[in-house]
C-alpha cells in the first residue's frame, strides 16, 4: 500500500514544483506548457473481458500441456485469469464443447406469445398427468383396503355409468 501512495506523492510534489516553475518563467509561455504535468487522472471505463471460444480452448490445452508444478499458475498469471476460468471453461466443454464455450451472456431472448402458451400447457399437462396418477394409485389402495377389511365394492358397470 506504501508503494502506490509514494509514487502519487513524488508526482504531487514534482507536479507542484513545476506549477511553481511555470510561475516563475511566465516569460517563456512554450517551456511551460512543454513541463507541464501529466495528467493522472484514470479515465478508462472498465469493461467486461470477453473471450472467444477460440481463445478458451487454447487455453485450456495449454494448460493441460503443463506438467511442471506451477506451469498452470504462470500461465494464469501471464493471461491474467483465475483457477475458477478453467474451471468453468473444462465444464462447458465437457458438456456442450465449442458451442457452449461461445455462449452469450445477459438475458436471454423473450418468447413468442405462441410459445409461452404452449410452455404454460405442457406445463399443465404434466401436472394433470401427474393428479391423475396419483388418483390412480389412490384408487388402487382404496380396492385393496375394502377387499382386506371385506367390504363390499362398488359393482364394475356402476364405475362405466352404464345403470340397468
Amino acid at each position: 500500500m506504501a508503494e502506490r501512495i509514494k509514487p502519487t506523492m513524488e508526482a504531487t510534489k514534482r507536479a507542484g514544483e513545476l506549477a511553481r516553475a511555470g510561475e516563475a518563467s511566465a516569460s517563456s509561455p512554450a517551456r511551460a506548457a512543454s513541463d507541464a504535468a501529466p495528467d493522472l487522472e484514470v479515465r478508462a471505463v472498465a469493461r467486461r473481458r470477453q473471450f472467444t471460444a477460440a481463445y478458451k480452448l487454447a487455453i485450456l490445452e495449454q494448460a493441460e500441456r503443463g506438467t511442471e508444478p506451477g506451469a498452470i499458475g504462470a500461465l494464469l498469471r501471464r493471461e491474467g485469469l483465475y483457477s475458477s476460468h478453467l474451471t468453468t471453461w473444462r465444464h462447458d466443454r465437457a458438456t456442450g464443447a465449442l458451442a457452449a464455450l461461445g455462449r452469450r451472456r445477459g438475458r436471454k431472448a423473450t418468447l413468442s406469445p405462441e410459445r409461452k402458451q404452449v410452455a404454460a400447457l405442457q406445463a399443465e399437462n404434466t401436472r394433470l398427468m401427474r393428479e391423475l396418477t396419483l388418483a390412480r394409485t389412490i384408487i388402487e389402495v382404496q380396492k385393496k383396503l375394502c377387499s382386506l377389511l371385506g367390504l363390499p365394492t362398488a359393482p364394475a358397470d356402476a364405475s362405466t355409468g352404464s345403470g340397468s
